[in-house]
């Protein structure tokens, strides 16, 4: 019988990151043995598809850049079609450790959605002014939509079992934070069980930080905005899971 990680697809977006993508990809295969990484390249300008690929990757080449949101949706769809029960996304710059991988796909035997939260206790991760702030208020309502407590909505190390699978395959959000805000509402109104586990964070490995500080303001405004949108959209439902002979 397969095993939890046989059963498990990492998926790995990737924009430009050639610096660190070989090593993470290398990480991942070391410290979890038995399971499979895709790597979506979102349209970058280097070499970041070789490396991973010469990483012992599967490699996905977009032909221009989707965003996270687009990039996982293309994973969502490839764990569907080959038959993997759980998907778990990893950075490719090296901030998250694979290692933390393990905990993540545990916690899916009582959950459909598992976060890995920065700020639950474990680390010493830190985030100052407005995008702080945003991400304080943006746990207090999806904590409340949720209907448990969460401290980092917008962690992007998170992991999903079958249910969540099937419904991010089809209405995975490619809006600018969509893949995190967004996509915690769309969970939470299909009924899924979300939970947090606490992990750590590490510094990047490579590449050019996704969010400038002088950018922070704008990054309360876009988060509030994003959480609107999510709201004042219609709920889907999970859908029903293929019957295969």
């Amino acid at each position: 019988m397969p095993t939890s990680l046989e059963k498990t697809l990492i998926v790995m977006p990737a924009f430009n990151e050639e610096e660190s993508v070989r090593s993470v990809v290398l990480e991942v295969y070391s410290k979890l043995p038995g399971v499979t990484c895709l790597v979506v390249d979102d349209g970058s300008h280097d070499s970041t598809a070789e490396e991973a690929a010469e990483a012992g990757a599967i490699v996905a080449k977009l032909p221009f850049n989707l965003g996270v949101g687009g990039a996982m949706r293309v994973g969502f769809r490839f764990a569907l079609n080959h038959g993997f029960d759980n998907v778990v996304q990893v950075d490719a710059d090296g901030q998250h450790d694979p290692g933390g991988v393990i905990s993540l796909v545990q916690a899916l035997e009582s959950a459909d959605l598992v976060l890995g939260a920065r700020f639950a206790g474990e680390g010493d991760y830190t985030v100052k002014g407005p995008r702080r702030w945003a991400m304080v208020v943006l746990s207090k309502f999806l904590s409340r939509t949720a209907r448990t407590p969460l401290t980092d909505t917008t962690s992007g190390f998170r992991a999903s079992g079958p249910r969540a699978v099937r419904l991010f395959a089809e209405h995975y959000p490619a809006e600018y934070l969509g893949d995190t805000i967004e996509s915690l509402v769309i969970a939470a109104r299909a009924r899924c069980v979300i939970v947090q586990i606490p992990v750590a964070m590490r510094p990047r490995a490579g590449g050019v930080p996704s969010h400038h500080p002088l950018k922070a303001a704008a990054y309360l405004g876009r988060a509030c905005m994003a959480l609107v949108f999510a709201l004042v959209r219609p709920p889907v439902a999970v859908p029903e899971a293929r019957i295969t002979a």
